[in-house]
């Protein structure tokens, strides 16, 4: 690939995993809003949680219409879309009175979130060529990551800000936001990420397998050839084919031939939510201080959580195309049981007032971060035929949002009641759960193009 192929490659890239910056900002700045809402509304545990999800249910709600209409009106389309609902929430959440606007507004960034989180991934596996798709996708989550320390750093900066500020601000608006109710600040530099996302997409093109599914084939090849540089050779044998099979249905998801490959879209997805790393990114200052560090701290702890959330997502991009990626998910999966495990056994132990708990589950955030993080999201990109790659999306994102939000609603719940080591046991059962799926049934797929993995499933059923 020539310098150009490059850089027009990276720059589509590039535009279309902001998607994913700002579904890990809008997923991680509740971390910070939550103490300051939970203070301002009164709010039990039981509306703790419908806040906290009431973003989820956004995402299930984009997720149960995304997949099929990305396959109707295209990826960039729907991309379009994602960008206009975050902006429109970061909006309403910096200025709206109400907890019912509020968690309205909450909602319509979860719509945004869940059309980014099938559409992003799916998009960037269709215009990625084989040798380093892997590693192109998993921009996405380094996106994320960079999202979710953007939200962190924010959030401390402001409320260092807040505490400074003795006079009168700006304006009556920016004093509201920025200094007596600053989450309010925290979600407005969600606004900022919208419209970076929303310009860059006037720049990036149609997947170009999307295209050719619609009978615009010769614009599907012309753009694969700008980003292959002018080899295309292997696939056009296989696009020319597929271009002229009928719309899959939900219903072959289901067939023999899919069975196993649905099987590991399902479940990966779903122990990505079950290891609980959301309940750590929604509830870190909250859990760190209830274990006797001082708020501020806290929030120290979360930008140290999403520093090594980041670092450790680029092992990911450097070996997945490399290593592979189910070497990558046994080693992730298996250290991930390992410091959770020793998380709520330090909580058990009353070990909580140093920083040995800040890096126990540091450990566990690196280990998401090469292998759990990503990976569902390169894997359920992948093993699915174009024709029926968004509605496979669809069904593999629910689940994961489903399984998100009862983690949002449960989570408070489990650790008041249960108590915080118990917690997190449980998150490390799962992991050791998802470690024995991956090891049953993962097959690898670096290197492969999406052509060759779908003859993989049904050579498999042969």
């Amino acid at each position: 690939m020539n310098h150009n192929n490059k850089r027009y490659l990276g720059l589509i890239t590039l535009v279309a995993s902001l998607g994913g910056l700002l579904f890990g900002f809008d997923m991680a700045v509740i971390s910070g809003v939550l103490p300051f809402v939970e203070k301002k509304f009164d709010l039990t545990a039981f509306y703790e949680g419908l806040f906290v999800s009431s973003a989820l249910v956004g995402c299930i709600i984009g997720v149960s219409f995304s997949g099929s209409l990305s396959d109707k009106i295209g990826r960039k389309k729907m991309l379009f879309i994602s960008a206009i609902l975050f902006l429109i929430s970061a909006i309403g959440c910096s200025v709206v009175h109400s907890l019912d606007l509020l968690i309205a507004a909450r909602l319509i960034g979860g719509l945004g979130v869940g059309v980014a989180s099938i559409v992003v991934p799916l998009y960037i596996s269709e215009i990625a060529p084989a040798a380093i798709r892997g590693r192109l996708v998993t921009c996405y989550q380094l996106a994320i990551t960079v999202g979710i320390l953007i939200a962190y750093i924010f959030n401390s900066l402001l409320l260092n800000y807040s505490a400074a500020q003795t006079g009168a601000g700006f304006s009556a608006l920016t004093d509201l936001i920025y200094v007596k109710e600053v989450w309010r600040g925290m979600f407005s530099m969600g606004g900022v990420l919208a419209i970076l996302f929303l310009a860059g997409l006037f720049f990036v093109p149609e997947s170009p397998r999307w295209l050719i599914r619609k009978g615009r084939a010769a614009e599907g090849m012309d753009i694969l050839k700008a980003l292959n540089n002018g080899q295309t050779e292997p696939m056009e044998a296989a696009v020319a084919v597929e271009s002229k099979e009928e719309q899959a249905t939900y219903k072959e998801l289901f067939s023999p031939k899919l069975r196993k490959a649905m099987l590991l879209g399902i479940l990966l997805p779903l122990f990505s939510q079950l290891s609980g790393i959301n309940a750590i990114i929604y509830y870190g200052p909250s859990i760190l201080n209830d274990a006797g560090i001082a708020l501020e701290n806290s929030f120290l702890g979360q930008v140290i959580f999403g520093a090594a959330n980041l670092v450790f997502t680029f092992i990911a991009i450097w070996k997945v195309d490399q290593w592979g990626r189910r070497p990558l998910y046994l080693v992730g999966t298996i250290g991930a049981f390992i410091s959770l495990f020793a998380t709520g056994f330090l909580f058990s132990q009353g070990l909580t007032s140093g920083w040995l708990l800040v890096i126990s589950v540091t450990v566990f955030l690196a280990c998401f971060a090469f292998s759990i993080g990503p990976l569902k999201f390169v894997v359920a990109s992948e093993i699915f035929p174009t024709r029926i790659r968004g509605k496979a999306l669809g069904v593999s994102i629910m689940v994961m949002w489903v399984a998100d939000t009862i983690m949002g609603q449960v989570t408070p719940i489990l650790l008041k009641y249960a108590g915080t080591p118990a917690t997190f046991w449980v998150f490390s059962f799962f992991c050791l759960i998802a470690f024995i799926t991956v090891y049953k049934l993962l097959p690898e797929t670096k290197g492969k193009s999406l052509e060759e993995i779908e003859s993989f499933w049904e050579e498999k059923k042969a």
